[in-house]
């Protein structure tokens, strides 16, 4: 199964795509989408929604996972990761794939095994957990997200399966 984990950003936005085989990861591909300072909000939204709606028609992923936005101190930064946010979600459900969100605590603690764990060891951990990737932060970060999603995906699939097994036995 293919998936795709977005770190949202108003500025950079990173992506990265995934395969799942069983237990085993594969590095797809990941890069960043940038939105340009001199535009104004919306233009700004509007080139991030075209840029994810471009990787999700290139590499089609079969469900999304995005990173919760955490409060800044500043209100009017986290008003605008919010609208970006709310952009990065909605290129994925604008075409019928299933979007999935996840602190960022829960995607470090996922990946790195420490929920305060820094954006060097979580780019660490995921070129290790994805041999050959030398994402940058914000690419990194993305696929960390995808990288949690997965192993949600698999707990959540072993427990459906259980639960199935123990209505059947009843």
């Amino acid at each position: 199964m293919r998936l795709i984990g977005l770190d949202p950003g108003l500025r950079i936005t990173g992506w990265g795509v995934i395969e799942i085989d069983g237990t085993r990861l594969r590095h797809v591909a990941h890069g960043v989408i940038r939105s340009r300072s001199e535009l104004t909000l919306a233009q700004r939204l509007g080139e991030i929604f075209a840029g994810v709606q471009q990787v999700i028609a290139q590499y089609q992923p079969l469900e999304a996972a995005v990173e919760q936005t955490f409060v800044n101190k500043n209100p009017e930064s986290t008003l605008k990761l919010g609208h970006a946010r709310g952009v990065v979600m909605l290129a994925p459900a604008h075409v019928g794939i299933a979007v999935h969100e996840y602190g960022a605590n829960q995607v470090k603690k996922s990946v790195v095994g420490a929920g305060h764990a820094g954006k060097e060891q979580v780019a660490l951990m995921v070129r290790r957990l994805l041999p050959g990737t030398n994402a940058d932060a914000d690419a990194a970060d993305a696929l960390a997200v995808a990288i949690c999603h997965a192993h949600f995906m698999g707990t959540r699939r072993r427990w459906s399966g259980e639960a199935k097994v123990m209505a059947g036995a009843t």
